[in-house]
């Protein structure tokens, strides 16, 4: 089994948290899209049976990404003050979904841009 060190860690998690403006960085990240966390994400608001799972593998996603944001000092330099710990997961979560339903356009950018998009876009520091 491979084992991750924290520089290897931080290295793939500052990968994540740099601005996505230019074309190497994007062939870098997954394949998974805004589409692809959209749908769990909607998904925990709008199903009873698979509503709960749905809605922790979406914030799971953003814990690991706004976490990644954090201690890579990417949000500083930004200028992006993120909500409170305690309830983060889902306030980011309500400012992609509609993020990702006003930029209809952009559904199939890899996920990490548009969260990206959409933090930057609601949580600027005051």
């Amino acid at each position: 089994m491979m084992r991750i060190t924290n520089n290897s860690l931080a290295t793939a998690l500052l990968a994540v948290a740099v601005s996505f403006s230019s074309q190497p960085v994007w062939s870098q990240l997954s394949e998974y899209t805004v589409a692809q966390l959209l749908e769990p994400c909607m998904e925990g608001d709008n199903d009873s049976r698979w509503g709960a799972p749905a809605e922790a593998e979406c914030e799971q996603y953003i814990l690991g990404f706004t976490d990644a944001y954090l201690l890579t000092d990417a949000s500083k330099q930004d200028n992006v003050c993120l909500p409170a710990e305690g309830n983060r997961a889902d306030e980011v979560r309500w400012v992609f979904m509609k993020w990702a339903h006003n930029n209809y356009d952009k559904r199939e950018l890899p996920a990490a841009h548009g969260l990206m998009e959409a933090i930057k876009s609601q949580f600027v520091c005051k």
